[in-house]
């Protein structure tokens, strides 16, 4: 019984399962331990004139995300045992989710603006509407297009040949809804991304389980168009408001091509032979149209081939929560550390368990230390030391390759704590039999404690797709013994990380979808601005001094403003690049950033 069939009512407030509720949102998590505390704080002030019940379904092999709602008694949270997908998490949370008028699906990285629920509530009570999706806001504050129309063969043509070309194209050859009028006003819509929606309870339970067949994408294409066929109409509504950091939002080609793939069951689901095969031609043609940018050759192989699907994401059971010493893979670390003293403690300590293991062997190469680095590195069980009189990286680096004897082998910077997670991830990639030459983990930046302009240049930054896709920027990268061979010996560069990212080619190279790396940003203008100098100094000498690329980031600079925010963004970007070219001249000291080491030091 929901609480709109039995006409209860609890007080405002977050209330317990014992207790009807307003609405009971449905959040399911991913490694969301950064996102979601900030979306439960932005529901409790919704709930302020009404009962809200908050269910968060993990699908988290670590723990972090359970500890990050420790502090949130209030919410009921639990953790699936296994990476069930949006759809079987989904399914998971109603189940306990108890009497509620309406269920709220959220993804962790949104935040709801005041008011943003009751619109939804609003709107859904004077249409009598079963779903009723809110108006998505990018970051910068630009409206994100999350309306959608009914998939079809021509729509599938006219976004494959025009992708987000022509946005002015009639809707019938686009499934996105371009027309920012359409964004203004409330009205119905076939569909809409499943980041935000309401569904009235009683029409959850007519519809039933949303389709565990589809683990990621067309769920929600699936699950609204069982809505309409039922009779209940989809709404949308501008004036709930939510910002989408998509934070949460990952991709990779193995992504990509799920999509591509999820696309064709769902038009399979619901369409004759024929027509599914002849869509399924437009979603593989678009795939073709796309091979020739980086990376899209893996993802036109998967989409075209039915019988590899079984290689894309799919549910998995977690044989535990933590990463045990067994499940560690066999491989290499080297550290490379001058004058680390402060930090590289924190680094090792992140190392326990492959330590523990004795499958990794890990590396410190102290060079030209003289703080007490390598104490700090010789009092960790396991960790071999070796020490250099020369201040040297590169020195450092190959020294780390003389000593080491196992393959794959990561190259860490010392002020970065590798997650065993990512560490096992990563190795996995580099050890398959058809594995890639070199990969990394992916990354994210933390910006707490950094100055406004500082944040604004990595905001600028994340909107690149060249900062996500290159082996630069994470302070570790990994390389198979194959790929090490193209190498031989690391060469007297500044920009290591850049060098191994031009010696291989998109498909030669990967990036580890896994818990990320945390990179830390420097925490002043002047911090940033001294970093950027060695950067571009170390491009410069493997360009010959030429300007790399300066040309082909402007233009994705550009293509990235979506509104005044993100222009803003864009220019202070643009300053503090320009500033660290024209300032990179020959150096006359060791230059790091030391402002993030002192917050370090101080947390």
């Amino acid at each position: 019984m929901s609480a709109r069939q039995g006409g209860l009512r609890a007080l405002p407030g977050f209330v317990g399962t014992g207790d009807p509720a307003d609405v009971a949102v449905l959040i399911v998590t991913f490694n969301s331990e950064c996102e979601v505390p900030g979306l439960i704080d932005s529901l409790r002030q919704e709930a302020r004139d009404q009962s809200i019940r908050v269910v968060v379904a993990d699908n988290s092999q670590t723990p972090l995300t359970m500890q990050a709602l420790s502090n949130h008694q209030d919410v009921v949270a639990f953790s699936t045992g296994a990476n069930l997908g949006y759809a079987g998490a989904i399914n998971a949370a109603r189940k306990r989710a108890g009497v509620a008028g309406n269920y709220l699906i959220l993804n962790p990285d949104l935040r709801v603006k005041p008011g943003a629920v009751a619109a939804l509530r609003k709107r859904m009570e004077s249409t009598g509407a079963g779903v009723v999706v809110p108006q998505l806001l990018d970051e910068d504050g630009s409206t994100y297009r999350s309306l959608r129309r009914e998939p079809t063969l021509f729509r599938a043509l006219g976004d494959a040949l025009m992708g987000s070309r022509l946005r002015k194209r009639p809707g019938w050859l686009s499934e996105m809804d371009h027309d920012a009028g359409s964004y203004r006003r409330p009205h119905r819509v076939d569909w809409a991304t499943g980041a935000a929606l309401l569904i009235r309870s009683d029409v959850a339970e007519a519809v039933g389980d949303w389709d565990e067949r589809f683990f990621l994408y067309s769920e929600e294409t699936d699950y609204m168009r069982r809505v309409r066929s039922m009779g209940f109409a989809v709404w949308y509504e501008p004036l709930a408001v939510m910002v989408h950091s998509r934070g949460g939002s990952g991709s990779s080609p193995g992504l990509e091509a799920l999509m591509g793939a999820n696309r064709i069951r769902y038009v399979q689901k619901f369409h004759r032979t024929g027509y599914a095969r002849a869509f399924r031609a437009a979603v593989v043609f678009s795939a073709l149209l796309r091979v020739p940018l980086p990376g899209r050759w893996r993802i036109f192989a998967l989409v075209a081939n039915p019988s590899r699907w079984g290689e894309l994401p799919r549910a998995t059971a977690h044989p535990s929560l933590n990463v045990q010493p067994t499940d560690v893979p066999y491989g290499a670390v080297i550290i490379p550390a001058h004058n680390e003293a402060a930090v590289l403690g924190r680094t090792l300590d992140a190392l326990k368990v492959p330590l523990d293991s004795g499958r990794v062997e890990v590396i410190v190469a102290c060079n030209g230390c003289t703080d007490g680095t390598a104490e700090v590195a010789r009092s960790v069980s396991g960790v071999r030391v070796i020490q250099l009189l020369e201040a040297s990286k590169v020195a450092a680096l190959n020294a780390g390759d003389c000593a080491a004897t196992r393959w794959p082998r990561l190259y860490l910077d010392a002020d970065i704590e590798l997650p065993a997670e990512a560490l096992c991830a990563t190795l996995d990639a580099l050890s398959a039999d058809d594995g890639v030459l070199c990969a990394r983990p992916a990354f994210c930046y933390q910006t707490e404690g950094a100055s406004w302009l500082v944040r604004a240049y990595y905001r600028a930054r994340n909107r690149l797709p060249q900062a996500s896709a290159s082996m630069w920027g994470a302070g570790i990268y990994g390389l198979s013994h194959k790929g090490h061979q193209r190498l031989e010996r690391f060469p007297m560069v500044t920009a290591d990380d850049c060098f191994i990212d031009r010696l291989f080619g998109a498909d030669e190279k990967s990036i580890v979808a896994c818990r990320p790396v945390i990179v830390r940003t420097p925490r002043s203008a002047k911090a940033l601005l001294s970093t950027l100098k060695r950067i571009y100094r170390g491009n410069s000498e493997l360009t010959e001094g030429r300007a790399a690329g300066s040309g082909h980031t402007a233009r994705q600079l550009a293509a990235s403003v979506r509104g005044p925010a993100s222009a803003s963004d864009a220019l202070v970007y643009g300053v503090f690049a320009l500033a660290g070219r024209l300032a990179s001249g020959p150096r006359r000291e060791w230059e790091r950033d030391e402002s993030s080491r002192t917050a370090r030091e101080e947390s």
